[in-house]
């Protein structure tokens, strides 16, 4: 990971406008701040995820303008999709009380967003096809879902023990 306090894309990537807007808006959310005393980084999103609720649905919001933002300044379908997993990871995560926080401190999502752009553009990485990202995701919800429906059966057969 790139140090925190320095900017995350190269110096060519931030002379474009929008991506010089990524690259700061990315460290306000994720690395503005530091403990004092401590290597501890935190920013805007961190802060917004101890309102319960609309903090992380404003997350969320800005952290989905950042992808828009990276999309529109040509990073590839298979680059999106990664950098919407991160996303959700971070919402769907960072919406358990406390576990989110913590969660929010130490995964940066927007900021890994960031370095993901600065190695597509730098190194030529992330390019392909979308397609196994999408299929990846659709398994992982399915699975969630089969093991959701599992746990619950589970806890009524439990329950109707119990009577």
């Amino acid at each position: 990971m790139h140090t925190p306090d320095h900017p995350i894309l190269t110096e060519k990537q931030r002379s474009i406008p929008q991506l010089r807007w990524v690259d700061t808006f990315s460290r306000v959310l994720d690395t503005k701040f530091r403990i004092p005393g401590t290597g501890v980084r935190f920013g805007l999103d961190f802060i917004l995820g101890l309102v319960p609720g609309a903090g992380d649905i404003l997350s969320l919001g800005m952290s989905g303008t950042l992808v828009a933002t990276m999309a529109k300044n040509g990073a590839s379908p298979l680059l999106v999709a990664r950098m919407m997993v991160n996303v959700i990871l971070d919402a769907f995560v960072g919406s358990i009380p406390v576990l989110g926080n913590i969660f929010d401190l130490v995964y940066k999502a927007n900021y890994r967003n960031a370095e993901l752009m600065r190695e597509y553009y730098e190194e030529g990485k992330h390019t392909g096809s979308v397609w196994p990202v999408v299929l990846a995701v659709i398994g992982s919800i399915l699975l969630m879902m089969i093991l959701l429906v599992y746990v619950t059966v589970q806890i009524f057969q439990f329950l109707i023990g119990l009577l």
